[in-house]
């Protein structure tokens, strides 16, 4: 690697100069890469292994296979999630290639403590609370409140799946995917809002508790979601990971054309 500044001085480099420019930088990336094979201490040219259907997948893809059975899936939810598959694999071949096995490195740390409690927060809100809800719903025979809430817990557990297959490509790919989810759930959660606000106390044969318990939590997943969108993934997570790709890719294009001159 040349730092990402490129060959500045290779066009009036004398040949023996230029010739021991080569055989100093091979010998530094022969050395470096051979710290990396056996202590794995840098980062950016170690691959990383990603396992495919880890256990947050196997859990979100149960969701998903329960909530189609169920009927309670729309042709139009259940075609995106297939469209958005699709899509995946066409921007990686076409727009945002993977540049390095390396490249598979989070664009935040994901060890962060303030990053986790987001995280925790984004899981209570958007997937325990709607499960615990459309299971008692079963109970309390509130079938238009599970309709209107499945369409919301059945797209987030799919974003949770396909986001575990991005992680296999480009940065670009995984930044794309939320937002691309994100979008889609919250017209969801207009609807399942909307449901919930327009229901008469008097008519509604739930218990008044759900009642209340669905409108808040349909509320709380709309500003969250909504912030998620508007506050993080759009103004920060998109040009950051955006940012650290072509960054790599630049560097990827200034090591080749350095080779070749």
């Amino acid at each position: 690697m040349s730092g990402g500044v490129g060959p500045t001085c290779g066009d009036i480099s004398l040949p023996k100069e230029e010739e021991a420019s080569f055989k100093q930088q091979d010998d530094t990336a022969a050395s470096l890469k051979s710290k990396t094979t056996t202590t794995g201490a840098a980062v950016e040219t170690t691959p990383r292994k990603h396992t495919f259907l880890n256990f947050q997948q196997l859990n979100a893809l149960a969701v998903i296979i329960v909530l189609s059975a169920s009927g309670m899936v729309s042709p139009e939810d259940f075609g995106f999630v297939i469209f958005s598959l699709i899509y995946i694999f066409f921007l990686s071949r076409v727009a945002f290639p993977t540049l390095h096995p390396s490249h598979v490195s989070p664009v935040f740390n994901t060890k962060s403590k303030i990053f986790r409690i987001y995280m925790y927060v984004g899981a209570v809100v958007g997937l325990l609370l709607p499960i615990a809800y459309i299971f008692q719903g079963i109970f309390e025979g509130d079938q238009e409140g599970i309709k209107a809430a499945a369409p919301h817990l059945f797209l987030l557990a799919s974003q949770v799946f396909m986001e575990g297959v991005s992680m296999s490509f480009s940065i670009p790919i995984r930044v794309l995917v939320p937002i691309m989810y994100n979008s889609r759930r919250i017209l969801t959660l207009m609807e399942w809002l909307r449901d919930e606000v327009s229901k008469n106390e008097e008519d509604y044969k739930g218990s008044t508790r759900r009642l209340y318990f669905g409108r808040s939590l349909a509320a709380a997943n709309m500003a969250f979601w909504c912030f998620n969108l508007f506050g993080f993934l759009l103004p920060v997570y998109l040009p950051r990971g955006f940012k650290k790709y072509y960054t790599a890719k630049l560097k990827d294009e200034s090591v080749f054309s350095w080779k070749t001159d």
